[in-house]
């Protein structure tokens, strides 16, 4: 009996690998198994041919397999464990190097906070994407490959997975915008309720975003400038129209945070006068019974020569008195505060 392994079948996540795709000139990307993908990478085929390789950093062995058979810069792996992870492209030993953070959006709430980060390396010939979490831009990414769409570069599925992100981008924007629009109609028929809370966790998240996902303009620039030999003037072309409409949301991000910023002074405001309101009541209501507290502590001793005490008009003397002092205050106080 024969007890030899089929290294043809073995295990798909062996290195991490998520899943992978082979793309030929004119033809629909193929799906491919982790051995198919070794073989394609140690004995290189059709030279216009290319692969994508979606790799989970969260195996044990993933990291050290890119290392030991992926012609990576060091760059890129530095990146992987850096403390910063602002959205960039750049050119790096021959390479694009693109750090791509994406957001889970929930559309059960106004907008979430859960970010995540995607690291691409694309080469003439190779596009590896690695992640620990799922995300959403690339899934949107694989169902565009998985659907027919062809591709030309790697290059080109990486201004996809831009695209793609942007899309998911421009939902949020859309559902927060209806949602700052309900509390803008709250707002103008003076129905506030709980609507600062909801405002100030919105534009907290979404000054978050804008920080994250924006991409970093020195490194685009340079890569626009002195794009790799290898990168077509269509994939260069392509790359900034892409960062262009990404720019555009962006700035929609941030003139929707400022709308929030306004709508938040405008229902301080309101609030403000509401309470002053408030205090001018109860100020008035305090100096109008200011003249009957002190008029009655002073009739109301216990001790001799209380005047009008046997005067049988005095009660009356007392209420017009009371009511004349109490008008005066009354006149003093609307005066005062009408100022």
């Amino acid at each position: 009996m024969n007890h030899s392994i089929d290294h043809s079948h073995q295990d798909p996540d062996l290195f991490g690998l998520l899943y992978g795709f082979r793309f030929r000139p004119g033809e629909k990307g193929e799906q491919i198994d982790s051995a198919t993908a070794l073989q394609a990478l140690q004995q290189p085929g059709d030279p216009e041919e290319f692969l994508w390789l979606h790799l989970n950093l969260a195996h044990a062995a993933c990291e050290r397999w890119m290392q030991a058979h992926l012609d990576l810069p060091e760059e890129f792996f530095e990146a992987l464990h850096e403390g910063s992870r602002s959205t960039r492209i750049e050119h790096v030993d021959s390479a694009l190097l693109a750090v791509v953070n994406d957001v889970v959006f929930n559309f059960s709430s106004m907008v979430s906070s859960d970010i995540s980060t995607l690291w691409v390396c694309a080469r003439s010939r190779l596009l590896i994407s690695a992640r620990l979490q799922p995300l959403h831009s690339v899934d949107k990414l694989r169902s565009s490959v998985k659907a027919g769409e062809r591709f030309r570069s790697p290059s080109e599925l990486l201004v996809h997975l831009l695209r793609d992100q942007g899309e998911v981008l421009t939902q949020i924007v859309r559902k927060t915008s209806i949602s700052v629009d309900h509390i803008e109609d709250q707002l103008l028929s003076s129905r506030l309720s709980t609507n600062r809370a909801e405002l100030g966790a919105a534009r907290r998240v979404l000054v978050r975003l804008q920080r994250l996902l924006a991409l970093e303009p020195g490194s685009l620039l340079r890569l626009l400038n002195r794009p790799p030999q290898w990168l077509q003037k269509e994939d260069v072309k392509e790359l900034r129209k892409s960062t262009e409409e990404f720019a555009l949301i962006i700035n929609d991000l941030t003139a929707l945070g400022e709308r929030i910023k306004l709508l938040q002074e405008e229902i301080a405001a309101n609030l403000n006068e509401q309470s002053n309101r408030t205090l001018f009541t109860l100020t008035v209501v305090t100096v109008l019974a200011l003249p009957i507290n002190i008029i009655a502590g002073f009739f109301g001793m216990n001790v001799g020569g209380v005047p009008l005490s046997q005067d049988p008009e005095g009660f009356w003397i007392l209420v017009a008195l009371v009511a004349t002092f109490t008008l005066i205050a009354g006149r003093w106080a609307f005066r005062k505060f009408s100022n």
